[in-house]
């Protein structure tokens, strides 16, 4: 195996070192994209050689077992070898199916209140807050890019950025619908209410990656409004973003700047359609689906969040604790770590 991929990896490399030797690249938004393929790929060509090294070393080992003043030696030399190029073996195999482009990306993250009205919203800030304080103690730098409040002080929708290396990865694996089971502030008579919530989690899109053209688009501008929908701007600086062909729709309003919310507008869009491309092209991929921890599938009902049990249970690889207090301050990277070794342990399964 490690053969036949590793002149498949060095000509691959060859072709991405050629693209960086060009001056202009630094300047092209495909630069990040190429810098991180080529220290996937470097890293992957000195994982081959080290193991290619180890079946000679280990070859030239079983060779001496034979002579007589050398056989203790041999033998002790072929046990630590077998054992080294084993682990070596596991590292790659790991590395060869965990790896996906838009790890190391930026991340879109959107937060929508799906069933439960005002106390769907309320939930929806929190998960919001969560998910805020998880990434910062990452060391993750996160944006507002668009939101809409609702009426009682929470969020109808909000969009944020998370820049850093690794965004993406940190926080895939939590898009779906979370059901929140618990009683609201506003319930007098005690009685437990169901609610949920959307999060969907996209790799930011480059320029380079997606094309969109200006004839697709349509652009309306209006003036910004707050709860209730009193304008809260006396300028059009509010941006509503239709791509006809998809009929996507993207609003942004929190910048003052029409045309900040316009590129942001834009972004969003792009990322949107990007992933919308990968889930098509994921569907005609069978055996693909079958070795992910629902990554992509917004639809799909993936936690439940109890609180007067204290217990939050992840449905995909069922998965249970308790501490909601803990969990809800963003203390998320046991949950986060079960799910990224659930991931693995299924592509490994769907791979052998």
């Amino acid at each position: 195996m490690e053969e036949n991929k590793l002149p498949q990896l060095k000509t691959r490399l060859d072709e991405v070192n050629s693209k960086l030797a060009d001056p202009n690249v630094y300047a092209s938004t495909g630069f990040k994209t190429l810098k991180t393929e080529q220290k996937d790929l470097t890293s992957k060509i000195e994982q081959f050689e080290q193991i290619k090294k180890t079946k000679q070393e280990l070859l030239e080992a079983k060779e001496l077992v034979g002579d007589a003043e050398m056989a203790e030696f041999a033998r002790e030399e072929v046990i630590r070898l077998e054992a080294k190029l084993k682990d070596l073996q596991s590292e790659v195999r790991l590395n060869m199916v965990s790896t996906d482009p838009s790890d190391q990306k930026n991340a879109i993250l959107e937060i929508r209140a799906g069933a439960g009205g005002d106390e769907s919203s309320l939930f929806a800030t929190e998960l919001a807050r969560m998910y805020l304080r998880y990434l910062e103690r990452k060391g993750f730098k996160i944006s507002l890019m668009s939101s809409s409040p609702s009426d009682v002080g929470g969020y109808k929708e909000a969009i944020f950025e998370v820049r850093g290396e690794g965004a993406y990865h940190a926080i895939k694996y939590e898009s779906g619908v979370h059901r929140v089971q618990r009683v609201p502030e506003t319930e007098s008579s005690g009685r437990v209410h169901t609610s949920t919530v959307t999060v969907a989690v996209l790799p930011e899109a480059e320029e380079s990656e997606l094309e969109i053209s200006p004839s697709n688009l349509r652009i309306d501008v209006f003036k910004s409004s707050g709860h209730g929908g009193q304008s809260v701007n006396t300028t059009d600086s509010a941006v509503r973003v239709t791509h006809l062909p998809t009929g996507i729709v993207v609003t942004c309003q929190d910048e003052k700047s029409q045309l900040k919310n316009k590129t942001k507008a834009i972004s969003i869009l792009r990322s949107r359609l990007l992933a919308k491309k990968k889930e098509e092209e994921t569907k005609q991929l069978k055996s693909k689906r079958m070795a992910q921890i629902g990554t992509g599938d917004r639809s799909e009902k993936i936690r439940t969040y109890n609180f007067p049990q204290d217990r939050v249970t992840d449905h995909r690889i069922n998965f249970s604790t308790g501490n909601l207090a803990g969990l809800m301050d963003g203390e998320i990277d046991k949950l986060v770590e079960a799910l990224k070794k659930a991931d693995i342990e299924a592509k490994l399964a769907n791979a052998a």
